[in-house]
Protein backbone atom coordinates (compact mmCIF):
# COMPACT_ATOMS: atom_id res chain seq x y z
CA UNK A 1 0.00 0.00 0.00
CA UNK A 2 1.12 3.46 -1.04
CA UNK A 3 2.21 6.48 1.55
CA UNK A 4 0.27 8.66 1.93
CA UNK A 5 1.78 11.99 0.03
CA UNK A 6 3.72 14.50 2.38
CA UNK A 7 0.96 17.63 2.33
CA UNK A 8 2.96 20.74 1.54
CA UNK A 9 2.33 24.51 1.55
CA UNK A 10 4.26 27.76 0.75
CA UNK A 11 3.68 30.58 3.08
CA UNK A 12 5.26 34.33 0.83
CA UNK A 13 4.65 33.35 -2.83
CA UNK A 14 6.83 36.32 -4.28
CA UNK A 15 8.93 34.85 -6.95
CA UNK A 16 11.18 32.52 -4.75
CA UNK A 17 8.10 31.00 -2.87
CA UNK A 18 6.28 30.72 -6.30
CA UNK A 19 9.09 28.83 -7.68
CA UNK A 20 8.84 26.34 -4.53
CA UNK A 21 5.14 26.35 -4.52
CA UNK A 22 5.33 25.09 -8.53
CA UNK A 23 7.46 22.16 -7.42
CA UNK A 24 5.46 21.10 -4.47
CA UNK A 25 2.77 20.75 -6.84
CA UNK A 26 4.99 18.81 -9.58
CA UNK A 27 7.31 16.89 -6.77
CA UNK A 28 6.17 12.84 -7.22
CA UNK A 29 4.79 11.94 -3.57
CA UNK A 30 3.81 15.67 -3.06
CA UNK A 31 0.34 17.26 -2.71
CA UNK A 32 0.49 21.09 -2.58
CA UNK A 33 -2.43 21.60 -0.32
CA UNK A 34 -2.57 25.58 0.02
CA UNK A 35 -0.24 28.93 -0.08
CA UNK A 36 -0.63 32.07 2.12
CA UNK A 37 0.79 35.71 1.43
CA UNK A 38 0.52 39.05 3.04
CA UNK A 39 -1.15 40.43 -0.57
CA UNK A 40 -4.19 38.12 -0.68
CA UNK A 41 -5.00 38.74 -4.59
CA UNK A 42 -1.18 37.12 -4.74
CA UNK A 43 -2.25 34.45 -2.83
CA UNK A 44 -5.56 33.60 -4.73
CA UNK A 45 -3.79 33.92 -8.18
CA UNK A 46 -1.21 31.28 -7.47
CA UNK A 47 -3.29 29.27 -5.65
CA UNK A 48 -5.71 29.26 -9.13
CA UNK A 49 -2.87 28.56 -11.01
CA UNK A 50 -2.34 25.37 -8.87
CA UNK A 51 -4.90 23.88 -8.01
CA UNK A 52 -4.28 24.87 -4.55
CA UNK A 53 -6.25 27.05 -1.97
CA UNK A 54 -5.57 30.17 -0.94
CA UNK A 55 -5.61 30.19 3.07
CA UNK A 56 -4.04 32.00 6.23
CA UNK A 57 -0.95 31.36 7.65
CA UNK A 58 -2.03 29.34 10.52
CA UNK A 59 -4.87 27.31 8.61
CA UNK A 60 -1.70 26.25 6.29
CA UNK A 61 -0.17 25.01 9.46
CA UNK A 62 -3.54 22.75 10.54
CA UNK A 63 -3.25 21.14 7.09
CA UNK A 64 0.56 20.87 6.24
CA UNK A 65 3.24 18.43 7.01
CA UNK A 66 5.86 20.64 5.45
CA UNK A 67 5.90 24.32 4.68
CA UNK A 68 8.36 26.82 2.67
CA UNK A 69 8.91 30.15 4.43
CA UNK A 70 9.63 32.45 2.00
CA UNK A 71 8.94 35.87 3.28
CA UNK A 72 11.58 38.86 3.82
CA UNK A 73 13.48 37.60 7.01
CA UNK A 74 12.69 39.71 9.47
CA UNK A 75 9.45 37.55 9.33
CA UNK A 76 11.18 34.15 9.19
CA UNK A 77 11.16 33.41 13.05
CA UNK A 78 7.79 34.13 13.67
CA UNK A 79 6.25 32.10 11.75
CA UNK A 80 8.93 29.43 11.46
CA UNK A 81 8.38 28.97 15.18
CA UNK A 82 4.61 28.75 14.77
CA UNK A 83 4.88 26.11 11.64
CA UNK A 84 7.25 24.20 13.87
CA UNK A 85 5.11 24.62 17.85
CA UNK A 86 2.30 22.89 15.21
CA UNK A 87 4.41 20.09 14.33
CA UNK A 88 4.89 21.02 10.47
CA UNK A 89 8.49 20.44 8.69
CA UNK A 90 9.85 23.86 8.01
CA UNK A 91 12.08 25.09 5.60
CA UNK A 92 12.69 28.34 5.86
CA UNK A 93 14.86 30.74 3.13
CA UNK A 94 18.41 31.85 3.63
CA UNK A 95 19.32 34.18 5.69
CA UNK A 96 17.61 31.57 8.44
CA UNK A 97 16.64 34.67 10.55
CA UNK A 98 17.71 37.89 11.65
CA UNK A 99 19.07 37.06 14.78
CA UNK A 100 20.95 34.11 16.18
CA UNK A 101 19.31 33.59 18.82
CA UNK A 102 16.58 33.60 17.10
CA UNK A 103 18.15 30.31 15.17
CA UNK A 104 19.35 29.00 18.53
CA UNK A 105 15.49 29.20 19.96
CA UNK A 106 14.22 27.93 16.54
CA UNK A 107 16.49 25.06 16.44
CA UNK A 108 15.36 23.81 20.25
CA UNK A 109 11.82 24.54 19.11
CA UNK A 110 12.01 21.88 16.28
CA UNK A 111 13.72 19.42 18.82
CA UNK A 112 10.85 19.29 21.26
CA UNK A 113 8.32 18.65 18.49
CA UNK A 114 10.07 16.22 16.91
CA UNK A 115 9.79 18.59 13.44
CA UNK A 116 12.48 18.97 10.25
CA UNK A 117 13.74 22.34 9.95
CA UNK A 118 15.94 22.91 7.30
CA UNK A 119 17.84 26.12 5.89
CA UNK A 120 17.36 26.90 2.64
CA UNK A 121 21.31 26.86 0.99
CA UNK A 122 19.88 25.32 -2.31
CA UNK A 123 23.36 25.75 -4.08
CA UNK A 124 24.22 22.35 -1.69
CA UNK A 125 21.74 20.85 -4.07
CA UNK A 126 23.22 22.47 -7.23
CA UNK A 127 24.65 19.22 -9.70
CA UNK A 128 27.96 21.50 -10.09
CA UNK A 129 28.71 21.82 -6.40
CA UNK A 130 27.96 18.09 -6.10
CA UNK A 131 30.45 17.21 -8.63
CA UNK A 132 32.97 20.05 -7.56
CA UNK A 133 32.82 18.37 -3.64
CA UNK A 134 33.53 15.15 -5.00
CA UNK A 135 36.48 15.85 -6.60
CA UNK A 136 37.71 17.99 -3.86
CA UNK A 137 36.84 15.10 -1.31
CA UNK A 138 40.34 13.12 -2.24
CA UNK A 139 42.10 16.40 -2.17
CA UNK A 140 44.71 17.89 0.06
CA UNK A 141 43.02 21.66 -0.48
CA UNK A 142 45.33 24.88 0.33
CA UNK A 143 42.90 27.65 -0.76
CA UNK A 144 39.27 28.38 -1.82
CA UNK A 145 37.67 31.45 -4.04
CA UNK A 146 34.34 32.07 -4.65
CA UNK A 147 33.07 34.56 -6.64
CA UNK A 148 29.03 35.45 -7.20
CA UNK A 149 28.79 38.75 -8.90
CA UNK A 150 25.30 40.50 -10.29
CA UNK A 151 24.27 43.52 -12.44
CA UNK A 152 22.05 46.11 -10.03
CA UNK A 153 18.87 44.32 -9.43
CA UNK A 154 15.40 45.69 -10.98
CA UNK A 155 13.66 45.63 -7.41
CA UNK A 156 14.84 46.78 -3.81
CA UNK A 157 16.49 44.40 -1.53
CA UNK A 158 17.08 45.23 1.78
CA UNK A 159 20.24 42.69 2.48
CA UNK A 160 23.38 43.35 1.88
CA UNK A 161 25.45 41.82 -0.91
CA UNK A 162 26.96 39.37 2.09
CA UNK A 163 23.74 38.53 3.64
CA UNK A 164 22.08 38.22 0.38
CA UNK A 165 24.80 36.82 -1.93
CA UNK A 166 27.89 35.52 -0.02
CA UNK A 167 26.19 33.91 2.77
CA UNK A 168 25.81 30.90 -0.18
CA UNK A 169 29.40 31.04 -0.43
CA UNK A 170 30.18 30.89 3.67
CA UNK A 171 27.68 27.67 3.28
CA UNK A 172 29.76 26.41 0.48
CA UNK A 173 32.91 26.72 2.22
CA UNK A 174 31.61 25.07 5.06
CA UNK A 175 30.68 22.10 3.01
CA UNK A 176 34.30 21.68 0.89
CA UNK A 177 36.74 22.47 3.60
CA UNK A 178 37.29 20.31 6.71
CA UNK A 179 37.11 22.24 9.88
CA UNK A 180 35.81 25.06 11.60
CA UNK A 181 36.38 28.75 10.69
CA UNK A 182 38.92 30.47 13.22
CA UNK A 183 39.01 33.97 11.80
CA UNK A 184 37.68 35.92 9.22
CA UNK A 185 38.34 39.36 7.68
CA UNK A 186 36.23 41.51 4.80
CA UNK A 187 36.06 44.71 3.26
CA UNK A 188 33.31 46.47 0.92
CA UNK A 189 32.14 49.44 -0.54
CA UNK A 190 29.02 51.13 -2.67
CA UNK A 191 26.88 50.79 0.51
CA UNK A 192 27.42 47.07 1.66
CA UNK A 193 26.49 46.04 -2.47
CA UNK A 194 30.27 45.07 -2.68
CA UNK A 195 31.99 42.71 -0.25
CA UNK A 196 35.34 41.12 -0.02
CA UNK A 197 35.36 38.41 2.86
CA UNK A 198 38.15 36.34 3.77
CA UNK A 199 37.64 32.54 6.18
CA UNK A 200 40.69 31.19 7.46
CA UNK A 201 39.68 27.40 8.86
CA UNK A 202 42.00 25.77 12.04
CA UNK A 203 43.28 23.27 9.43
CA UNK A 204 44.61 26.38 7.41
CA UNK A 205 43.21 26.59 4.67
CA UNK A 206 41.89 29.81 3.31
CA UNK A 207 38.84 30.74 1.75
CA UNK A 208 38.58 34.57 -0.29
CA UNK A 209 34.89 34.80 -1.18
CA UNK A 210 33.71 38.17 -3.58
CA UNK A 211 29.57 39.21 -3.91
CA UNK A 212 28.53 42.00 -5.96
CA UNK A 213 25.16 43.58 -7.16
CA UNK A 214 26.96 46.31 -9.32
CA UNK A 215 29.00 44.30 -12.18
CA UNK A 216 27.79 44.50 -15.14
CA UNK A 217 28.00 40.41 -15.02
CA UNK A 218 26.95 37.36 -14.29
CA UNK A 219 29.41 35.31 -12.24
CA UNK A 220 29.34 32.06 -10.32
CA UNK A 221 32.68 30.80 -9.66
CA UNK A 222 34.16 28.65 -7.04
CA UNK A 223 37.68 27.55 -7.50
CA UNK A 224 39.57 25.38 -5.45
CA UNK A 225 43.52 25.08 -4.81
CA UNK A 226 44.87 21.84 -4.41
CA UNK A 227 48.33 20.68 -3.48
CA UNK A 228 48.48 18.20 -6.58
CA UNK A 229 45.48 20.71 -9.23
CA UNK A 230 43.22 23.56 -9.23
CA UNK A 231 39.60 22.84 -9.71
CA UNK A 232 37.47 25.49 -10.99
CA UNK A 233 33.29 25.53 -10.64
CA UNK A 234 31.38 27.54 -12.97
CA UNK A 235 27.48 27.65 -11.46
CA UNK A 236 26.07 29.78 -14.32
CA UNK A 237 27.91 27.27 -17.15
CA UNK A 238 27.58 23.99 -15.22
CA UNK A 239 31.09 22.92 -15.70
CA UNK A 240 33.99 21.79 -13.70
CA UNK A 241 37.24 21.49 -14.92
CA UNK A 242 40.41 20.28 -12.95
CA UNK A 243 43.89 21.57 -14.27
CA UNK A 244 47.16 19.35 -13.72
CA UNK A 245 50.32 19.52 -14.96
CA UNK A 246 50.97 17.79 -17.80
CA UNK A 247 54.25 16.31 -19.57
CA UNK A 248 56.48 18.32 -20.55
CA UNK A 249 56.35 18.43 -24.49
CA UNK A 250 59.51 19.16 -26.66
CA UNK A 251 59.80 20.78 -30.15
CA UNK A 252 62.10 22.03 -32.24
CA UNK A 253 65.24 21.09 -34.45
CA UNK A 254 68.22 19.21 -32.59
CA UNK A 255 70.59 21.57 -30.98
CA UNK A 256 67.69 23.93 -30.91
CA UNK A 257 65.22 22.73 -28.65
CA UNK A 258 62.38 24.42 -26.82
CA UNK A 259 60.43 23.38 -24.21
CA UNK A 260 57.07 24.19 -22.80
CA UNK A 261 55.00 22.47 -20.59
CA UNK A 262 51.42 22.05 -21.05
CA UNK A 263 48.29 21.80 -18.37
CA UNK A 264 46.33 18.65 -18.85
CA UNK A 265 42.32 19.76 -17.97
CA UNK A 266 39.76 16.89 -16.62
CA UNK A 267 36.36 18.10 -17.65
CA UNK A 268 34.01 16.32 -15.01
CA UNK A 269 30.80 14.94 -15.99
CA UNK A 270 28.08 16.72 -13.89
CA UNK A 271 24.67 15.77 -14.03
CA UNK A 272 21.47 17.93 -15.70
CA UNK A 273 19.33 18.59 -12.67
CA UNK A 274 17.17 21.40 -11.66
CA UNK A 275 18.74 22.27 -7.94
CA UNK A 276 15.40 23.82 -5.95
CA UNK A 277 13.39 20.37 -7.04
CA UNK A 278 16.44 18.26 -5.68
CA UNK A 279 16.73 21.01 -2.49
CA UNK A 280 12.73 20.45 -2.10
CA UNK A 281 12.67 16.48 -2.83
CA UNK A 282 14.85 16.38 -0.03
CA UNK A 283 13.70 18.31 2.37
CA UNK A 284 10.01 16.23 1.95
CA UNK A 285 12.02 13.00 2.18
CA UNK A 286 13.39 14.19 5.39
CA UNK A 287 9.57 15.36 6.64
CA UNK A 288 8.58 11.99 5.52
CA UNK A 289 11.33 9.54 7.49
CA UNK A 290 12.04 12.18 10.24
CA UNK A 291 15.77 11.78 9.23
CA UNK A 292 18.24 15.19 9.49
CA UNK A 293 17.60 17.42 6.73
CA UNK A 294 20.73 17.75 4.56
CA UNK A 295 21.06 21.23 5.95
CA UNK A 296 20.30 21.52 8.92
CA UNK A 297 19.05 24.39 11.51
CA UNK A 298 22.45 24.64 13.04
CA UNK A 299 24.10 24.78 9.74
CA UNK A 300 22.02 27.42 8.90
CA UNK A 301 22.60 29.52 12.11
CA UNK A 302 26.55 28.95 11.88
CA UNK A 303 26.33 30.44 8.25
CA UNK A 304 24.45 33.15 10.35
CA UNK A 305 27.11 33.80 12.51
CA UNK A 306 29.81 33.89 10.03
CA UNK A 307 27.78 36.42 7.66
CA UNK A 308 27.16 38.74 10.80
CA UNK A 309 30.55 38.69 11.31
CA UNK A 310 31.78 39.26 8.41
CA UNK A 311 29.20 42.29 7.76
CA UNK A 312 30.95 43.74 10.98
CA UNK A 313 34.61 43.06 10.05
CA UNK A 314 33.63 44.55 6.47
CA UNK A 315 32.19 48.24 8.60
CA UNK A 316 34.79 48.12 10.60
CA UNK A 317 37.64 47.37 8.00
CA UNK A 318 36.67 49.61 4.73
CA UNK A 319 33.28 50.16 3.87
CA UNK A 320 33.15 54.10 4.70
CA UNK A 321 30.68 54.87 2.19
CA UNK A 322 27.88 53.79 5.09
CA UNK A 323 27.10 54.74 8.97
CA UNK A 324 29.14 51.96 11.31
CA UNK A 325 26.26 50.50 12.61
CA UNK A 326 26.02 46.85 12.20
CA UNK A 327 23.85 44.63 14.93
CA UNK A 328 25.88 42.94 17.65
CA UNK A 329 24.31 39.64 19.01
Amino acid sequence: MSERPVRAGVVGVGSMGWNHARVYDALPGVELVGVADADESRAESVASSLGAAAVTADALFERADAVTVAVPTQYHYDLARRALEAGVGVLVEKPFVEEPAQGRDLVQRADRNDATLQVGHVERFNPVVEALERVVEDLEVIAAHAERLTPPPDRDIDDTATMDLMIHDIDLARSLVDGEVASCGAFGTAEGRYAVGTLQFDTGVVCNLTASRVTREDVRRVTVTAETCRVKADLLEGTVEVHRDGAAEYAGEVGDVECRREDLVERVTVADADPLERELGAFTDAVRSGDAPPVTGEDGLRVLELARELERERVRGGDRSEPSEVAQD
